[in-house]
């Protein structure tokens, strides 16, 4: 009797033993994954601002980038905005300037857009997706539009308005260039300087 009771209690330690590495591996996991999902939360938050005032795939791990505005104040980029200017050669970061401040200058749309204006254009990010949209292009983007596209100090501009986000980065073939939009295209002429602004498929007022 004594010798079974030795063996079943050696038995019952044993699996105490097991049971107690096994919920220790449990609990090591649970600490991980909590750690990751906290992790994530930070990042698809920074993803959301795109800058603290307000690409491509792959910039979900990019860095944040601090910038000096013009009014000696720090702007800090955040998400595929980041991305997407880090990703920028020099002449173009010189083009795009100094980026702006103030209300209108950066910040999320309810549609999901998050912007980032600069002197010389505007960086947008919707999702991982991120594209530069400059000058005479930008400006006309800008306009505040009715549904149909036509100037209307009743109306939206930007993301917002009838043209929608950006889908591509500016092209430029010869004298034109051209951006695209959820909902039709801007081209500027350099030669001309001339500015075409086209709704879903309609020519209409650039301003």
């Amino acid at each position: 009797m004594t010798k079974i009771v030795r063996r079943r209690s050696a038995g019952i330690i044993a699996a105490l033993a097991v049971t107690t590495l096994v919920a220790a591996g449990c609990s090591d996991d649970k600490d991980d994954d909590a750690s990751k999902a906290s992790g994530t939360a930070t990042e698809q938050s920074a993803d959301m601002g795109g800058s603290e005032s307000a690409s491509a795939s792959g910039t979900e791990n990019s860095e944040d980038v601090s910038l000096d505005a013009a009014d000696g104040s720090k702007v800090t980029l955040t998400g595929p905005i980041a991305a997407k200017y880090s990703s920028a050669t020099e002449k173009q970061k010189t083009d795009l300037g100094k980026p702006m401040t103030g209300e209108d200058a950066s910040g999320k749309g309810e549609n999901g857009v998050s912007f980032q204006q600069f002197d010389g254009g505007v960086i947008t990010a919707k999702g991982d997706n991120a594209y530069v949209t400059w000058g005479k292009i930008r400006d006309a983007w800008n306009v505040d539009r009715d549904k149909s596209g036509k100037p209307s100090d009743d109306g939206e501009g930007g993301s917002a308005g009838p043209l929608g986000a950006p889908t591509s980065d500016e092209t430029e073939e010869g004298d034109m260039k051209k951006s695209t939009f959820e909902h039709g295209e801007i081209t500027y002429n350099t030669k001309t300087q001339k500015v075409e602004v086209t709704v879903d498929g309609k020519v209409v007022d650039t301003e």
